[in-house]
């Protein structure tokens, strides 16, 4: 077995990959027109033959960009950013930091990005300035709080080479370090628990996939890399419909019983609510569908598989399963709210009905009236 230290790093990548929801939606056609840097509508780069509904729908708009690099300890992002859009309203932005040297250096580097502050600011203010320049591309333009922050480690070459059959098995201790950002070594279930999604397309590649970070070796897995990216803009998306849900809820809620209290209202009133709940139900129903369906991955099994295990360390069926739910809970006080309204409507027409039998009634009786 070579020892951790006894093998380097003779080429590789770190890709830091921050994920926001921006707005409403992108006009992807209008933002290309406004942006002068350099771009390029998103393909993903296939290493394998794949029938033609394999890729992106639509495809987003990759910008690359000039910035001034940052300092992360030993290490330097390199001067070009990417900033990826995408229509149903997320961008996502990628640094690159060179990697080269002792394998064990993953380790200070993976600590160092954690949560970094440094890494946050300037990718906030890149995303503010960029925002600006797409000026009404961008549809409701919102810089949302939550966002998604994910470490690819890509190496390409090491001296000498792995025996990545083994690979995992030898170096299980320092890979769930690298993977989990802890300088302690781990308990053997959290180990096992940190490297068990691995996967592999040949004798030469490998892809270790946990919830903060990605290990990647081999050459030409850039679609590999997309998909993993795509993963983490589907979580900061959903985690963003889950909270714009929990708003929505409390707002109905709050409608709801507040008509309650009042007891009689006139519809009119209702239906301001009314159209605020439904325009909150559509809104996220559209965004959930735009997410969920934009990446197309049928007839390439092993990206497939890929995006199944991302899918599972990032637990996005666990999302769905709670945006599906917050969303049939808002239609239920939807059905509420229009049967109150309804019911209101029911009793004024019976009142107004019962009115004018009485004018009807009393009106021969009147002095001076016709007939009296």
């Amino acid at each position: 077995m070579i020892e951790p230290d006894n093998f380097h790093i003779q080429d590789g990548r770190c890709i830091v990959v921050f994920a926001y929801d921006v707005g409403a939606s992108i006009h992807i056609d209008e933002a290309e027109q406004r942006i002068t840097a350099t771009k390029e509508r998103g393909r993903i780069k296939r290493k394998r033959p794949a029938p033609e509904y394999f890729d992106y729908h639509p495809p987003p708009l990759r910008i690359t960009q000039e910035l001034e690099p940052i300092s992360l300890g030993a290490h330097h992002t390199l001067r070009t950013v990417d900033t990826v859009l995408y229509d149903f309203g997320a961008l996502m932005v990628t640094y690159q930091i060179p990697l080269a040297g002792p394998f064990a250096s993953l380790l200070p580097l993976s600590e160092v990005l954690y949560e970094n502050a440094q890494l946050l600011q300037g990718t906030f203010l890149h995303i503010q300035s960029l925002l600006n320049t797409l000026g009404p591309a961008i549809e409701k333009p919102n810089i949302s709080e939550l966002v998604e922050d994910y470490a690819i480690f890509q190496i390409f070459s090491t001296q000498p080479a792995l025996d990545l059959s083994q690979f995992v098995k030898q170096h299980g201790t320092l890979l769930s370090q690298i993977l989990r950002c802890e300088d302690q070594p781990l308990s053997e279930q959290e180990i096992h628990d940190a490297t068990t999604s691995h996967i592999a397309f040949g004798t030469q590649d490998l892809t270790l996939i946990d919830w903060n970070a990605t290990l990647m070796i081999g050459q030409g897995m850039d679609d590999v890399r997309a998909v993993l990216e795509f993963a983490n803009v589907e979580l900061v998306e959903r985690r963003f419909l889950d909270h714009q849900l929990d708003e929505a809820l409390d707002e109905a809620y709050a409608a709801l019983t507040q008509e309650s209290r009042h007891g009689f209202r006139w519809p009119g009133a209702s239906d301001v609510n009314l159209r605020r709940i439904a325009g909150m139900q559509v809104d996220s129903a559209i965004l959930f569908e735009r997410v969920t369906n934009t990446l197309k991955l049928f007839g390439d099994q092993y990206l497939a598989r890929v995006s199944r295990l991302a899918s599972q360390r990032f637990h996005l069926q666990s999302w769905d399963t709670s945006i599906l739910r917050k969303l049939d809970t808002l239609d239920n006080l939807y059905d509420k709210m229009a049967g109150q309204t309804g019911n209101r409507r029911m009793e004024i027409l019976e009142w107004i009905i019962i009115i004018l039998i009485a004018i009807s009634i009393l009106l021969p009786f009147i002095p001076g009236f016709p007939g009296y």
